[in-house]
């Protein structure tokens, strides 16, 4: 063998030696950015943003692929007892602070991420087709036999039905005829179906009927604010995505979404 074969024989070798190093550590790499670019997210949310949560999930996804969001909607209280216990969730968007409040003093909540979303207000609703409901005093008469709310132990929009009703003064004459929702959804369909002669729903959800009316909305200072706090929760496994995912619900193109389906933005 002379000099030039012997040359082109070790780099042969050489090459050779490489090529096998290389291709695990290659494999790897596309199997990091695979893993990377497909993280799956899941999002406890109360079920009066479910319009306008599925909205965003569609616009966000366009713009982040390989992100998929998966939504768990329910009852605020609800959603915070499943966390309690061990439920799995990533985010948990709620319609009152009290349940937020309850998983950050457990220490849940990862640190910096809590915030308000949105913001909205409680009205009474009757089917469309009810006559002489003009204010929250004409529940108490007796052609309103049934009136829809949430559960207050489990469901805000109960809890600040309760609290409007107690300060108008009517709450002991019309707690005898409360029918209660798991959710404000079923409160609202409770009235669509006629199976309520009225609820009381968030201003939201009756902008989405087209089987209900709205008769007035709740004075404000009757009951504690309505706002949206979310946060990240401590026992996610994409913290860094989950953080993502709600800088995104806080920027314009999502709350000019939260916005027409009728939410006050903060």
């Amino acid at each position: 063998m002379n000099r030039r074969q012997l040359f082109a024989f070790v780099g042969a070798m050489i090459a050779s030696l490489l090529l096998t190093i290389g291709l695990p550590l290659l494999a790897a790499s596309a199997s990091t950015v695979v893993a990377q670019s497909n993280t799956s997210l899941l999002v406890s949310t109360a079920a009066s943003l479910k319009d306008a949560m599925e909205e965003v999930k569609g616009n966000y996804q366009k713009s982040n692929p390989g992100v998929s969001i998966n939504y768990n909607f329910g009852a605020s209280g609800a959603l915070m007892q499943q966390i309690h216990q061990g439920a799995p969730a990533d985010i948990l968007i709620s319609a009152g602070k009290n349940q937020v409040d309850s998983l950050e003093q457990s220490g849940k909540l990862v640190a910096g991420t809590r915030s308000i979303l949105v913001k909205n207000r409680l009205v009474l609703i009757v089917p469309k087709s009810t006559v002489g409901v003009t204010s929250f005093f004409n529940l108490t008469k007796d052609n309103i036999k049934k009136i829809a709310i949430g559960e207050p132990r489990s469901v805000p929009a109960g809890e600040y039905a309760e609290q409007v009703l107690q300060k108008l003064g009517i709450f002991n004459q019309v707690k005898p005829k409360f029918v209660y929702g798991n959710n404000v959804r079923q409160v609202l369909a409770a009235v669509e179906a006629g199976n309520a002669d009225a609820g009381l729903v968030y201003r939201t959800d009756a902008k989405i009927s087209h089987k209900v009316k709205t008769v007035v909305a709740a004075d404000e200072k009757y009951h504690l604010p309505i706002v949206y706090p979310m946060a990240v929760l401590k026992q996610s496994k994409k913290v860094a995505a989950a953080k993502e995912f709600l800088n995104y619900l806080s920027s314009e193109p999502a709350q000019a979404v939260f916005k027409k389906y009728g939410f006050i933005l903060p």
